[in-house]
């Protein structure tokens, strides 16, 4: 589970990137996080994983609060961002074996893992080359691998699917639903509204720092008293001041 609670983060003094956040994600879902381009969306997650200070308020992962017990929660979480061009230098072997040295996974455990889940996003003949070499969507792909391969209680998912071929969305699709089946949570951030109508057992949508909605799309569409898509009730909530 993960909770903000009256999270809030500014820039400049006056302009407040996220303000005064309040929010549960339960275990057991997929929940969706959506809103517009610089609406607080990647603050937060930069929040949620460490990588900014938080200026007032509390983030919990698995109660464990980001800011006190930064190495506590971080170990219950895995982490995909927005971009995969990290340890470009690195052979996707290595920046593997790299992440299965830090939460120490045994060796056997590790060699089982990376071939299983290499194999299922179509890389692992090419693990002996350097990242450099790959496309986005393999860079993706191998970034996604590390993140799975100590099986975090917790996944943050920041535009997942972006760059991956047919195949392996599907792959990562299914597997966001079997971890949610087995009660742990994903956080999944995407600009794409038909995935999130497809897959998002909630969602919340965030704009000018603010939260507009958390809920099931079926309150979101009883709230507005529409039977739209997704894409229309997003652009009511979020095309306003």
């Amino acid at each position: 589970m993960i909770q903000f609670q009256n999270v809030t983060k500014s820039y400049s003094g006056d302009k407040k990137a996220v303000d005064q956040l309040n929010l549960t994600i339960p275990d057991g879902k997929i929940f969706g996080f959506l809103g517009p381009n610089g609406a607080g969306k990647s603050t937060t997650i930069k929040m949620l994983t460490g990588i900014l200070p938080i200026d007032e308020g509390t983030i919990t992962i698995n109660s464990f609060d980001i800011s006190k017990h930064p190495l506590e929660a971080k170990k219950t979480f895995g982490y995909v961002p927005d971009s995969p061009n990290m340890f470009l230098r690195l052979k996707g072997i290595e920046y593997l074996n790299f992440i299965g040295d830090v939460y120490d996974i045994p060796t056997d455990q590790r060699k089982e893992k990376i071939e299983y889940l290499t194999k299922e996003f179509g890389i692992y003949e090419v693990l002996n080359d350097a990242i450099q070499t790959y496309s986005h969507g393999m860079r993706q792909k191998v970034i996604v691998s590390g993140v799975l391969l100590h099986d975090p209680d917790v996944w943050i998912l920041d535009e997942p699917l972006t760059g991956l071929d047919p195949k392996s969305s599907y792959k990562l699709k299914e597997m966001m639903r079997e971890h949610a089946r087995k009660g742990k949570t994903v956080f999944f951030s995407t600009h794409v509204l038909e995935v999130v109508e497809q897959l998002c057992d909630q969602v919340a949508i965030i704009n000018n720092g603010k939260l507009e909605f958390t809920g099931q799309m079926d309150d979101m569409r009883e709230k507005f008293n529409t039977e739209g898509s997704l894409e229309q009730l997003f652009l009511e909530l979020t095309n306003h001041e």
